[in-house]
Protein backbone atom coordinates (compact mmCIF):
# COMPACT_ATOMS: atom_id res chain seq x y z
CA UNK A 1 0.00 0.00 0.00
CA UNK A 2 1.15 3.59 -1.07
CA UNK A 3 2.00 5.49 1.56
CA UNK A 4 1.42 9.70 1.37
CA UNK A 5 5.44 9.77 0.92
CA UNK A 6 5.15 7.63 -1.78
CA UNK A 7 2.52 9.51 -3.17
CA UNK A 8 4.38 12.87 -2.86
CA UNK A 9 7.44 11.45 -4.67
CA UNK A 10 5.65 9.45 -7.66
CA UNK A 11 3.95 13.12 -8.26
CA UNK A 12 7.82 14.73 -7.87
CA UNK A 13 9.09 11.90 -9.88
CA UNK A 14 6.38 12.38 -12.72
CA UNK A 15 7.18 16.13 -12.92
CA UNK A 16 10.84 15.77 -13.14
CA UNK A 17 11.34 13.41 -15.99
CA UNK A 18 8.16 15.16 -18.11
CA UNK A 19 10.98 18.28 -17.16
CA UNK A 20 13.87 15.93 -18.04
CA UNK A 21 12.28 14.91 -21.56
CA UNK A 22 11.66 18.74 -22.24
CA UNK A 23 15.55 19.45 -21.18
CA UNK A 24 17.24 16.71 -23.62
CA UNK A 25 15.17 16.98 -26.56
CA UNK A 26 13.80 20.57 -26.37
CA UNK A 27 16.85 22.80 -24.58
CA UNK A 28 20.36 21.94 -24.33
CA UNK A 29 22.02 22.22 -27.28
CA UNK A 30 23.25 19.55 -29.45
CA UNK A 31 27.04 18.56 -29.51
CA UNK A 32 29.05 19.56 -32.87
CA UNK A 33 29.00 16.48 -35.12
CA UNK A 34 29.03 16.26 -38.94
CA UNK A 35 26.63 13.19 -38.74
CA UNK A 36 22.45 14.27 -37.50
CA UNK A 37 22.28 11.17 -36.17
CA UNK A 38 24.90 11.62 -33.60
CA UNK A 39 23.38 14.27 -32.42
CA UNK A 40 20.70 12.82 -31.87
CA UNK A 41 21.92 9.45 -30.44
CA UNK A 42 24.36 11.59 -27.59
CA UNK A 43 20.40 13.01 -26.04
CA UNK A 44 21.14 9.11 -25.01
CA UNK A 45 23.88 10.14 -22.62
CA UNK A 46 21.28 12.10 -20.05
CA UNK A 47 19.88 8.16 -19.23
CA UNK A 48 22.70 6.32 -19.95
CA UNK A 49 25.19 7.73 -17.96
CA UNK A 50 23.06 8.52 -14.56
CA UNK A 51 21.60 4.60 -15.26
CA UNK A 52 25.17 3.41 -14.66
CA UNK A 53 25.41 5.80 -11.60
CA UNK A 54 22.30 4.69 -9.89
CA UNK A 55 23.49 0.98 -10.71
CA UNK A 56 26.55 1.61 -9.25
CA UNK A 57 24.37 2.72 -6.21
CA UNK A 58 22.11 0.09 -6.21
CA UNK A 59 25.10 -2.39 -5.96
CA UNK A 60 26.76 -0.30 -3.26
CA UNK A 61 23.76 -0.95 -1.30
CA UNK A 62 23.91 -4.43 -2.06
CA UNK A 63 27.30 -4.44 -0.85
CA UNK A 64 26.76 -2.46 2.75
CA UNK A 65 23.54 -4.23 2.92
CA UNK A 66 25.50 -8.12 2.84
CA UNK A 67 28.23 -6.88 5.33
CA UNK A 68 25.41 -5.77 7.83
CA UNK A 69 23.62 -9.06 7.51
CA UNK A 70 26.55 -10.89 8.07
CA UNK A 71 27.74 -8.90 11.08
CA UNK A 72 24.45 -8.58 12.69
CA UNK A 73 22.01 -11.50 11.20
CA UNK A 74 19.21 -9.21 10.69
CA UNK A 75 16.26 -10.62 8.21
CA UNK A 76 16.07 -6.28 7.31
CA UNK A 77 20.05 -6.53 5.64
CA UNK A 78 18.96 -9.31 3.56
CA UNK A 79 15.87 -8.10 2.02
CA UNK A 80 16.99 -4.05 1.68
CA UNK A 81 19.88 -6.01 -0.64
CA UNK A 82 18.20 -8.10 -2.30
CA UNK A 83 15.40 -5.13 -3.33
CA UNK A 84 18.84 -3.01 -4.06
CA UNK A 85 20.14 -5.47 -6.29
CA UNK A 86 16.78 -6.06 -8.32
CA UNK A 87 16.71 -2.59 -8.75
CA UNK A 88 20.23 -2.37 -9.82
CA UNK A 89 19.86 -5.18 -12.34
CA UNK A 90 17.10 -2.83 -13.82
CA UNK A 91 19.29 0.27 -14.42
CA UNK A 92 22.35 -1.72 -15.49
CA UNK A 93 20.14 -3.17 -18.28
CA UNK A 94 19.27 -0.12 -19.47
CA UNK A 95 22.61 1.05 -19.64
CA UNK A 96 23.35 -2.17 -21.57
CA UNK A 97 20.35 -0.99 -23.99
CA UNK A 98 21.03 2.70 -24.80
CA UNK A 99 24.66 2.22 -24.94
CA UNK A 100 24.31 0.24 -28.24
CA UNK A 101 22.15 2.81 -29.31
CA UNK A 102 24.60 5.36 -28.26
CA UNK A 103 27.01 3.01 -30.37
CA UNK A 104 25.64 2.44 -33.71
CA UNK A 105 25.76 6.18 -35.03
CA UNK A 106 28.93 7.20 -33.38
CA UNK A 107 31.25 4.09 -33.76
CA UNK A 108 28.96 2.14 -36.79
CA UNK A 109 28.34 -0.83 -34.75
CA UNK A 110 26.35 -1.94 -31.88
CA UNK A 111 28.64 -3.70 -29.31
CA UNK A 112 32.41 -4.00 -29.01
CA UNK A 113 34.52 -6.10 -26.87
CA UNK A 114 36.47 -3.49 -24.90
CA UNK A 115 37.32 -3.65 -21.32
CA UNK A 116 34.09 -1.04 -20.44
CA UNK A 117 31.75 -2.77 -22.38
CA UNK A 118 32.78 -6.61 -21.54
CA UNK A 119 33.11 -5.65 -17.41
CA UNK A 120 29.55 -4.10 -17.16
CA UNK A 121 28.24 -7.09 -18.95
CA UNK A 122 30.22 -9.24 -16.45
CA UNK A 123 28.54 -7.14 -13.44
CA UNK A 124 24.95 -7.82 -14.95
CA UNK A 125 25.80 -11.50 -15.09
CA UNK A 126 26.96 -11.34 -11.33
CA UNK A 127 24.13 -9.84 -10.14
CA UNK A 128 21.50 -11.59 -12.20
CA UNK A 129 23.43 -14.76 -10.47
CA UNK A 130 22.83 -13.79 -7.32
CA UNK A 131 19.10 -13.03 -8.12
CA UNK A 132 19.11 -16.65 -9.33
CA UNK A 133 20.83 -18.05 -6.43
CA UNK A 134 17.84 -16.68 -3.99
CA UNK A 135 15.43 -17.64 -6.50
CA UNK A 136 16.44 -21.24 -6.28
CA UNK A 137 18.15 -22.37 -2.88
CA UNK A 138 15.75 -22.65 -0.16
CA UNK A 139 14.69 -19.94 2.22
CA UNK A 140 17.53 -20.34 4.95
CA UNK A 141 20.90 -19.40 6.56
CA UNK A 142 22.49 -21.04 3.60
CA UNK A 143 20.46 -19.06 0.96
CA UNK A 144 21.23 -15.81 3.36
CA UNK A 145 24.82 -16.60 3.68
CA UNK A 146 25.80 -17.56 -0.10
CA UNK A 147 23.48 -14.07 -1.34
CA UNK A 148 25.62 -12.36 0.85
CA UNK A 149 29.37 -13.54 -0.44
CA UNK A 150 27.86 -12.98 -4.03
CA UNK A 151 26.56 -9.44 -2.82
CA UNK A 152 30.10 -8.60 -1.60
CA UNK A 153 32.66 -10.29 -3.99
CA UNK A 154 30.47 -8.78 -6.97
CA UNK A 155 30.74 -4.99 -6.05
CA UNK A 156 34.59 -5.92 -6.94
CA UNK A 157 33.35 -5.38 -10.45
CA UNK A 158 31.87 -1.79 -10.06
CA UNK A 159 35.28 -0.10 -9.57
CA UNK A 160 36.84 -2.14 -12.62
CA UNK A 161 33.59 -1.07 -14.26
CA UNK A 162 34.14 2.74 -13.39
CA UNK A 163 38.16 2.63 -13.75
CA UNK A 164 38.39 0.59 -17.19
CA UNK A 165 38.63 3.33 -19.35
CA UNK A 166 41.43 4.81 -17.65
CA UNK A 167 42.79 1.70 -17.12
CA UNK A 168 43.05 0.30 -20.53
CA UNK A 169 42.71 1.77 -23.93
CA UNK A 170 38.87 1.35 -24.77
CA UNK A 171 36.67 2.44 -27.96
CA UNK A 172 34.71 3.64 -25.04
CA UNK A 173 34.63 7.48 -24.77
CA UNK A 174 37.04 9.25 -21.69
CA UNK A 175 34.82 10.51 -18.52
CA UNK A 176 34.18 13.84 -18.85
CA UNK A 177 32.58 14.74 -15.62
CA UNK A 178 36.22 14.46 -13.82
CA UNK A 179 38.50 15.30 -16.63
CA UNK A 180 41.71 17.15 -16.68
CA UNK A 181 40.51 17.90 -20.39
CA UNK A 182 37.56 20.06 -19.00
CA UNK A 183 34.12 18.62 -17.99
CA UNK A 184 30.54 19.58 -19.90
CA UNK A 185 29.55 22.81 -20.94
CA UNK A 186 27.30 24.65 -18.60
CA UNK A 187 24.27 23.52 -20.29
CA UNK A 188 24.76 19.81 -20.59
CA UNK A 189 26.18 20.06 -16.95
CA UNK A 190 22.57 21.15 -16.07
CA UNK A 191 20.45 18.83 -17.42
CA UNK A 192 22.83 15.67 -16.50
CA UNK A 193 22.54 16.41 -12.76
CA UNK A 194 18.70 17.08 -13.50
CA UNK A 195 18.47 13.74 -14.66
CA UNK A 196 20.63 11.95 -12.32
CA UNK A 197 18.53 13.63 -9.40
CA UNK A 198 15.76 12.55 -11.05
CA UNK A 199 16.76 8.98 -11.19
CA UNK A 200 18.02 8.75 -7.83
CA UNK A 201 14.53 9.61 -6.76
CA UNK A 202 13.46 6.85 -8.98
CA UNK A 203 15.96 4.26 -7.19
CA UNK A 204 14.32 5.83 -3.62
CA UNK A 205 10.80 5.34 -4.83
CA UNK A 206 11.60 1.99 -6.18
CA UNK A 207 13.53 0.90 -3.10
CA UNK A 208 10.65 2.65 -0.61
CA UNK A 209 8.13 0.03 -2.51
CA UNK A 210 10.14 -3.08 -3.10
CA UNK A 211 11.40 -3.42 0.38
CA UNK A 212 7.93 -3.05 1.72
CA UNK A 213 6.52 -5.93 -0.42
CA UNK A 214 9.54 -7.84 0.27
CA UNK A 215 8.52 -7.87 4.03
CA UNK A 216 5.02 -8.21 3.52
CA UNK A 217 5.59 -11.68 1.29
CA UNK A 218 8.50 -12.32 4.16
CA UNK A 219 5.56 -12.07 6.58
CA UNK A 220 3.03 -13.96 4.73
CA UNK A 221 5.38 -17.02 4.42
CA UNK A 222 6.51 -16.74 8.15
CA UNK A 223 2.57 -17.20 9.01
CA UNK A 224 1.98 -20.29 6.13
CA UNK A 225 5.45 -22.06 7.62
CA UNK A 226 3.53 -21.69 11.48
CA UNK A 227 -0.12 -22.86 9.99
CA UNK A 228 1.84 -26.17 8.49
CA UNK A 229 3.45 -26.65 11.58
CA UNK A 230 -0.16 -26.47 13.29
Amino acid sequence: MKTLIDKIILVILLLAFLTSIFLIFAWVPPIKASNPAEQIAQRIFYYHVPSAWIGFLAFFVVFIGSIAYLWKRERKYELLSVASAEIGVLFITLVLLTGPVWAKPVWGIWWTWDARLTSSLVLWLIYVAYLMLRRYLPDGNKRANLSAVVGIIGFIDVPIVYYSIRWWETQHPKAVMASSEGGLAAPMFFVFMFSLAAFTLLYVYFMRVRYKLLVMEDSINKQIKEMEIL
